[in-house]
């Protein structure tokens, strides 16, 4: 009893006003996170004047985009949800690609890749062992060569590849994907004879005796992929996952996709429907029918949070100058017989664009011969009477151009969408197709700056490789790989650092309508973003920005890619 009366005196004790007060005081509520820190880095950015922005803290707001850049002595806010310690790397913005095709990226990644091939030795090697390798599908499908390359003197032909493999179906795409080589067993099962005929906008190379050696430019292409299974769904998804894993590996954040057809469209939104779409991508339709199938009277809203969009049309104006495909003003110096193919007479192609401009949609031309690009320069002159407004017409490569309609590009505030790497890709090959003289109009980087052309750079993956720091390199010293030719092909075009990194960023952004959002790091765009193991703005070195290692990319603020 006594126990009991005893234990309930001291309840009483702790239940009094004395007690109470020594009870410990509840906390205030912690201050509200405001996001994340990327400190301690040697960052970089492209200023709306074209200059280049040094900071060292990148504050990201909760929403994915840029809260604050931090100079050294701006105060750190304290309550973050994450703060990561950059060690001093070099933080540049993400790097966008202006033209690049991402389905035919992922299927180069799962046939057969010819693109590093040296010889026609090399390549019948690589054909024999895929080929045997792969027994199913039935049809053997490649990428990538390159007879210049080779130093083969010819093109390729189909008993060149029968070698190799005879017993079933070969297709292989040349580099630029303006030709195709198929062996005999690809050419009986797509029914092609010595009677067969060119198309029109395309080429059967033929022997002496008119019967077709196994070469098919441009048009003539189809003769053969008609004949060609189309892949499965399921085939598509995992191209596209190894297309979209390349890309974010070499710092791409963004791309335009330029000739999305309605199956690749349809690759996408399943990527983005199960979460998995990282890579943002503008869509250029693959022809106007295909951009009002997909979209219907006008460009789509940005999907998937920011991540894909259809906001034009792609057409093409002629072919690739590897296979004689461009539309020349004057036949080429090694062919006179030729001056190329033009793919479209301009009532047909005025057409198109005004069809497409009708609905609001962007027009996008592939023009790489000058006689190609005098043509959509016309064609773009007469449709700006019509179709006013901020329209950004867009010439996709711009490659020879006749120095005399370079002018024309500013005028109507033509965008010229260039590569980079196909200058020092090309250039023994483009003297040997022109001539010297005929080449003072092209790959005109410096030219078109100096005329306030709108310029966004690419890289035609997968004729190039989609990795941006052998364009920036090529962009700043007109050199190859090899450091030739020394000090630059027509060195006067070459461009500053900073000029290039802007077309990799900004000036790819405004040609694709995205630079509310994308290209650059100003608070309010997108945190996409990514860290180098060198400074590129730094070095004097052209091998060094060439081989410049992307370390992670960031996109809305999230990590989702990281060397291993």
């Amino acid at each position: 009893m006594r126990a009991t009366l005893a234990a309930l005196a001291a309840l009483a004790a702790l239940a009094s006003p004395a007690a109470a007060k020594k009870q410990p005081q509840a906390y205030a509520p912690a201050p509200p996170t405001v996001g994340g820190l990327l400190d301690n880095v040697n960052g970089y950015t492209v200023g709306k004047d074209g200059q280049i922005e040094h900071f060292t803290g990148l504050l990201i707001g909760k929403d994915g985009k840029v809260s604050k850049l931090l100079q050294p002595n701006d105060k750190r806010p304290e309550w973050l949800d994450f703060k990561l310690d950059g060690k001093g790397r070099t933080l540049l913005p993400g790097l966008i690609d202006a033209h690049g095709h991402v389905m035919e990226l992922g299927f180069q990644l799962t046939h057969v890749d010819l693109s590093g091939t040296t010889s026609l030795a090399d390549a019948q090697t690589k054909v024999a062992n895929y080929a045997a390798s792969h027994p199913q599908p039935a049809w053997v499908q490649g990428f990538g060569w390159n007879q210049e390359k080779w130093g083969l003197g010819r093109f390729p032909t189909a008993a060149d590849i029968d070698l190799a493999v005879k017993d079933r179906p070969v297709v292989l795409t040349r580099v630029d994907g303006h030709a195709l080589l198929a062996n005999t067993a690809a050419m009986a099962a797509a029914g092609i004879t010595a009677s067969t005929k060119d198309p029109a906008g395309g080429r059967i190379e033929r022997d002496a005796k008119g019967k077709p050696t196994g070469v098919f430019v441009d048009a003539a292409k189809d003769l053969i992929l008609r004949a060609v299974p189309g892949p499965a769904p399921l085939e598509r998804d995992e191209a596209f996952r190894k297309a979209q894993e390349a890309l974010l590996s070499f710092g791409i954040t963004a791309t335009c996709d330029m000739g999305t057809s309605a199956d690749d469209w349809n690759v996408l939104r399943r990527a983005g429907d199960a979460g998995q779409l990282r890579v943002r991508i503008v869509s250029y339709g693959l022809g106007v029918d295909t951009a009002l199938s997909v979209a219907g009277t006008g460009p789509t809203p940005w999907l998937y949070d920011g991540h894909l969009r259809m906001i034009g049309v792609k057409l093409f104006a002629d072919g690739a100058l590897g296979s004689r495909g461009a539309w020349l003003k004057q036949p080429y110096a090694d062919k006179p017989d030729t001056r190329g193919l033009q793919f479209l007479d301009d009532t047909k192609l005025k057409n198109l664009m005004s069809r497409a401009a009708m609905d609001g949609f962007q027009i996008a031309v592939h023009a790489i011969g000058d006689a190609a690009n005098a043509q959509v320069l016309g064609a773009y002159e007469e449709l700006a009477e019509t179709y006013k407004g901020d329209r950004r017409w867009r010439i996709e490569h711009a490659q020879i151009v006749d120095p005399a309609d370079l002018p024309r590009f500013a005028r109507n505030g033509i965008v010229a969408s260039m590569q980079p790497t196909h200058e020092t890709s090309d250039w023994k090959m483009a003297e040997a197709r022109l001539g010297p003289e005929r080449l003072k109009g092209s790959y005109a980087w410096a030219t078109m700056e100096a005329e306030h052309v709108p310029l966004a750079f690419g890289s035609d993956y997968p004729v190039e490789s989609p990795n941006p720091f052998p364009g920036l390199a090529a962009a700043v010293s007109r050199e190859d790989a090899e450091g030739l030719p020394p000090g630059g092909w027509q060195p006067a075009e070459k461009i500053t650092m900073p000029q290039a990194l802007a077309a990799f960023t900004t000036g790819a952004a405004y040609a694709a309508k995205a630079e509310d959002r994308l290209g650059s790091l100003e608070p309010g765009h997108m945190a996409d973003f990514v860290l180098v193991d060198r400074d590129p703005l730094t070095t004097t070195d052209p091998q060094a920005i060439r081989t410049t290692q992307v370390q992670e990319t960031w996109i809305g603020g999230q990590r989702v890619w990281v060397k291993k």
